[in-house]
């Protein structure tokens, strides 16, 4: 079978065009060539964190793999029949174990097989979800569509060291529905503080700043704050709220300093207006690209990420989608393509 071959330079040209690549090339069978990995990286070509989540695709899938090393900018990638699984894997740092997810919740469910796996690894770090927002928010938004599955936070894992254990378990899915997202009308929100090793007078500063402005916007608010293990200190922040016509999350971590955290939080939760946040709006197109229908979505923001999934959908699955302005934001319509024989 001829080779699709994936420009991984375009969009915003880092690990989601990999990840999304190889994620579809294991649902459809089609094998992948992707050079240009994150070509415009301070720090070029494939990661470690990169390179666990292939890793991981490839036992699912049985695939062979050309080009897998860290720094390599160019991939082959064929794979194979897909096997229920049970595994136990370790990313060596505190690389993101939900961006590792994306590749594998939609690669198994939708292929109808089952994966059970413990991940050691970073649960909450930097430029990726947080573990909360994929378990909670993303969980949210995959059931509808027919996507299943359960994670377990056993111990936190922030930077440097990562440690963190996660157990997942998912499930084969049996439809995938469209869904039609358009504008956020609840007023109920919930926060979700989880810390470890960090006062907890500053963890409740945060916690009631983020509350106040909420309940200043109209809203009511159901908070909890849970004090768990980690090698690290770290703090990991959840706002979200879901209703039928919004599913809505805002997450962020503590960096250096833990100043305003609960502020900016809070602030950007109030920024998605619309039917999904733009955070989730990348994580949406896969599965939707192969609904047997069309699926409608409103954000205000169109992200890179975004323009990335749809640009390697439609390389891949041939599915058609259209981007319309709105007062605010933008609408989305995905029409899936089923007929690939997944």
């Amino acid at each position: 079978m001829e080779l699709i071959k994936i420009d991984g330079a375009y969009g915003e040209g880092g690990g989601q065009i990999v990840r999304s690549a190889v994620t579809l090339s294991c649902l459809t069978q089609k094998p992948v060539e992707i050079v240009n990995i994150r070509q415009n990286r301070k720090v070029p070509g494939l990661r470690p964190q990169h390179l666990t989540g292939i890793k991981i695709l490839a036992k699912i899938c049985n695939a062979k793999v050309e080009g897998l090393s860290v720094g390599s900018t160019a991939i082959k990638f064929f794979p194979s029949k897909i096997d229920n699984v049970q595994l136990k894997e370790d990313i060596g740092t505190a690389g993101s174990i939900p961006l590792i997810l994306q590749i594998l919740i939609p690669s198994t469910s939708i292929s109808k097989k089952r994966l059970k796996m413990s991940i050691t690894g970073g649960t909450d770090v930097l430029w990726s979800p947080t573990s909360d927002y994929t378990r909670f928010v993303l969980r949210e938004t995959y059931s509808r569509l027919g996507i299943n599955f359960h994670m377990d936070v056993e111990r936190r894992g922030y930077y440097p060291r990562g440690g963190g254990i996660v157990n997942v378990e998912i499930f084969p899915r049996e439809k995938i529905s469209p869904i039609s997202l358009l504008k956020r009308t609840s007023k109920s929100v919930k926060i979700l503080c989880t810390y470890s090793g960090i006062s907890l007078h500053l963890i409740k500063q945060q916690v009631t700043g983020a509350k106040n402005i909420l309940l200043n916007a109209g809203f009511d608010c159901e908070y909890q704050i849970k004090q768990e293990s980690a090698y690290n200190k770290g703090c990991s922040f959840l706002v979200y709220t879901f209703d039928e016509n919004c599913i809505i999350g805002s997450d962020i971590i503590n960096g250096k300093e833990m100043n305003n955290i609960g502020r900016l939080v809070a602030t950007k939760f109030l920024e998605s207006t619309l039917g999904v946040d733009q955070f989730l709006s990348d994580m949406l197109v896969i599965p939707l690209c192969l609904t047997d229908g069309e699926s409608v979505f409103r954000v205000n923001q169109i992200t890179k990420h975004l323009e990335t999934n749809l640009f390697v959908t439609t390389e891949i699955l041939n599915c058609k989608y259209g981007i319309g302005k709105i007062d605010n934001g933008f609408e989305v319509r995905i029409v899936g393509n089923s007929n690939t024989g997944i």
